[in-house]
């Protein structure tokens, strides 16, 4: 770095008293004000003249740019003194942030590493943040849009907090999954390099036929005994609308059927599974029991417990 001739940039010399010093720097900052002067590199003079100032004015600080020598001359390559910055007896002053452009590293060789200039801080992003939507399966099959509060609780001056909440917009996408995360990029926590990301975590409220697993659903459907023994076309509800479906003739309780495609939308949908459940008519009358006793009669040697051994 170069060295820097306080006294001959305010034009004083090295024996100048405080007075001549305050007035040589007025009229200098006069002559090199930026918003006023109309002289060629008139901001980098008035830096200068300001630098020069700034030593020469506080008779500490004088001292220890004196304690150099006097036979240094401006722009001579300059090396600070063993001990490093502040090395003129541990002379040291706090800066703030607004200081730094306006002094040169001349200056702060010799005042003390709190005026050095530090790397730029990495700026830390907002966190992330998770939140949960409760949706219906419908919603959940058509798509969405819904409104949710953020709670957004703020230090307050007394140490306490106050709830700073915000409302959101979400659109909700058809064919999204129990459990499944919704990015919001920027929605998250403020931070100095941007905002975090909040995760909406999407819950399905109970339903009352279908029960959803990952992109397939799930329906009992009850039939007829003579629905199952003969074979039938019956309506079935999916989440698209009711549809037709064939039991094929011998159907059983519990065996499952597949409507492919008809579960949650996607790249590649879901199918609804249907799994049947025969349900017998009661025999509540005369009439319902007679008829009963002759199926009886006429599958008398049928045992639905054979597979049990009895």
């Amino acid at each position: 770095m170069e060295y820097k001739d306080y006294y001959k940039i305010l034009g004083v010399p090295r024996n100048a008293s405080q007075d001549q010093i305050k007035s040589a720097y007025r009229k200098l900052a006069r002559k090199y004000h930026p918003d006023v002067s109309k002289e060629s590199q008139a901001e980098q003079r008035f830096k200068e003249v300001n630098e020069a100032n700034e030593v020469l004015k506080d008779p500490e600080k004088r001292a220890a740019y004196d304690a150099l020598g006097s036979n240094w001359r401006a722009g001579q390559d300059f090396r600070p003194p063993p001990g490093g910055p502040g090395g003129f007896g541990g002379f040291k002053r706090e800066f703030n942030a607004e200081d730094i452009d306006q002094f040169s590293d001349f200056f702060a060789s010799i005042f003390g590493s709190g005026f050095r200039r530090e790397p730029p801080q990495q700026r830390q992003r907002g966190m992330d943040q998770n939140t949960r939507i409760q949706i219906s399966l419908e919603d959940a099959y058509q798509g969405t849009s819904k409104q949710i509060r953020l709670e957004d609780p703020r230090a307050r001056a007394n140490g306490g907090s106050e709830d700073r909440g915000r409302t959101l917009n979400v659109r909700i996408p058809a064919g999204v999954t129990q459990g499944q995360q919704i990015r919001l990029a920027g929605q998250g926590a403020p931070g100095a390099g941007g905002n975090g990301d909040l995760f909406l975590e999407v819950d399905f409220a109970p339903h009352p036929i279908f029960r959803p697993e990952g992109k397939n659903i799930h329906l009992n459907l009850p039939i007829a005994p003579w629905e199952a023994a003969l074979g039938a076309t019956v309506t079935v509800p999916t989440l698209g609308g009711s549809v037709s479906l064939r039991i094929p003739a011998g159907s059983q309780s519990n065996q499952r059927l597949r409507l492919k495609g008809r579960g949650l939308p996607g790249k590649t949908p879901g199918d609804a599974l249907v799994q049947l459940e025969i349900v017998n008519p009661p025999a509540s009358d005369d009439q319902a029991q007679k008829a009963y006793r002759k199926l009886a009669e006429q599958f008398g040697d049928f045992n639905p417990r054979a597979k049990l051994g009895v």
